[in-house]
């Protein structure tokens, strides 16, 4: 192990116990009324003389080390706490979190899940459990603990969906509620023929299964008309807000219904269904 990882992990197990992490959430919108379904929790760690240190490069080391567990415990537990606060203000929304493969292998998992819950007054059903597709492989050994979050009532969305090789018969076993279409292929969606025919192909399978999708990476208007005219149910990305601070968001879903009139004019959207022949 570098030495440099080793500084880290210590620096991120300290910063475990000294509440050094905060959470900030991303707004998704359905696509056809604009109206706030869910947000996603995402970790953020500001080091005090590192700066800025990303997820991609802490979880792995987390994962490997023994103290995912712990971040995921913690992750939980401050976002559902949070959800609370937001309904208490008369926000109401769900909260999604991602969830490494590697807590799924915990046997009592969904049921600690439960309690958590349970004991901060927070329906299962208000929770999003996100993985990547490119954990689905050992997933696939880990069915029974999946199921049993479907059981509860937990969600599961496939994150980063496409950009994996699982193949779609394990997505067809998976007991997944959700799909989210990496962003990479919605960057170029209004220019790339390629990317609109795997698209839509994703939208029709997921429909298909009995899924909802969630396009990510959203950046501009002429995309969000293209994904509503494709079909597409649900929208996150920085044309809708960057991570908010969990106090931002009340404040932003009263901006947002105004702007939402704004980004969703009809004249657009039947213009994307003409240029691809919806």
């Amino acid at each position: 192990m570098k030495t440099k990882d080793v500084r880290l992990l210590d620096e991120l197990e300290r910063t475990l116990r000294q509440g050094g992490l905060r959470l900030v959430y991303q707004p998704k919108v359905d696509a056809v009324d604009g109206s706030l379904v869910r947000v996603e929790a995402l970790v953020r760690w500001a080091h005090s003389e590192l700066g800025a240190i990303p997820p991609a490069r802490f979880v792995p080391l987390a994962e490997q080390h023994g103290l995912i567990d712990d971040l995921t415990q913690w992750a939980l537990r401050t976002a559902l706490r949070q959800w609370r606060d937001w309904k208490a203000a008369g926000l109401d929304t769900s909260v999604a979190v991602n969830i490494s493969a590697i807590s799924l292998e915990q046997l009592d998992f969904p049921d600690l899940v439960e309690r958590l819950c349970r004991a901060l007054s927070v329906p299962t059903d208000r929770l999003v459990l996100e993985l990547t597709e490119g954990a689905t492989q050992p997933l696939i050994n880990m069915m029974d603990t999946l199921t049993r979050f479907r059981i509860k009532g937990v969600g599961l969305a496939l994150d980063d969906f496409g950009t994996g090789y699982s193949g779609l018969m394990q997505l067809r076993r998976l007991p997944f509620s959700e799909i989210k279409i990496d962003r990479q292929f919605v960057t170029e969606l209004t220019t790339s023929r390629d990317d609109q025919v795997i698209v839509r192909s994703v939208i029709e399978l997921a429909h298909g299964l009995g899924l909802k999708v969630t396009a990510e990476g959203v950046e501009t208007a002429e995309q969000l008309s293209l994904l509503r005219a494709l079909g597409c149910d649900l929208i996150q990305g920085y044309l809708l807000a960057h991570p908010l601070e969990a106090d931002e968001l009340v404040a932003w879903a009263s901006r947002h219904k105004r702007r939402w009139k704004l980004l969703t004019r009809p004249s657009d959207e039947k213009h994307e269904r003409q240029r691809i022949g919806a």
